[in-house]
């Protein structure tokens, strides 16, 4: 019964998802220089496991608070991941990732936050009306399964239009576990 409350509700706000998201996405993703990372908790767990795919697919990617991040340059995306757009770490990272000339890209549950407001291109996932409670998947876990679902559907367009075949992403996967 709750595996399918979580995929009827994860499959309502993909449904209310642009079409056009992943093609938008890639396109900043390939237009970059570099791209980094960045969410708080559990988003910040999306965040990193959507850099791993990167990494796989080919891009120079960092995740924002390793300890082997370089410093980030015009010429660089960052991506955030908050649900609300007022996470304050993000916020400060944003304005400082701004103030050094990278470009800005969010993925949250609505347009218009401060982080937002601070973008170059915003992603909503879904819209803010299908974010209500849902009992089985509380604080934000709706926002965090349905954004990882949608960056894994960007990995796979992205993977699918470069023609990047599996065994080639195998040779980028770590080989020290």
């Amino acid at each position: 019964m709750h595996q399918q409350v979580i995929i009827e509700k994860i499959s309502s706000i993909l449904a209310a998802t642009d079409d056009s998201y992943d093609e938008q996405l890639t396109q900043l993703l390939d237009n970059a220089s570099r791209i980094f990372v960045a969410g708080a908790g559990r988003s910040g767990l999306i965040a990193k496991f959507f850099a791993m795919r990167l990494m796989h697919g080919g891009y120079e990617v960092f995740v924002v608070g390793e300890i082997v991040t370089p410093s980030i340059r015009k010429g660089d995306l960052f991506i955030v991941i908050s649900g609300s757009g007022e996470t304050e770490t993000m916020i400060a990272f944003t304005k400082r990732a701004k103030e050094l000339g990278a470009s800005i890209a969010l993925l949250t549950t609505k347009s218009s936050s401060t982080i937002g407001d601070l973008s170059d291109k915003v992603f909503q996932v879904g819209t803010p009306e299908l974010y209500g409670k849902v009992v089985g998947m509380p604080m934000g876990t709706t926002f965090e399964l349905s954004t990882l679902f949608f960056l894994e559907a960007t990995i796979s367009h992205i993977i699918h239009e470069k023609g990047i075949p599996e065994e080639e992403m195998r040779t980028r996967h770590a080989n020290l576990e």
